[in-house]
């Protein structure tokens, strides 16, 4: 009893595991093209410069 159980715990937290690592793919993939629209999308300082779009 004690093998199978360690079995379905294993798979529980693998399957917990690629859903989370799923999860963190999709969300890099967001943040990389919110970046990319940065550099599209800044617009020009006083100084007649590109500035940054963020505050950071």
């Amino acid at each position: 009893m004690v093998p199978l159980l360690l079995v379905l715990l294993l798979a529980v937290i693998l399957f917990g595991a690629g859903f989370a690592v799923k999860i963190l793919w999709w969300l890099a993939l967001a943040v990389l093209v919110v970046w990319l629209l940065g550099f599209v999308m800044r617009s020009t300082s006083a100084g007649g410069g590109r500035g940054r779009w963020y505050r950071w």
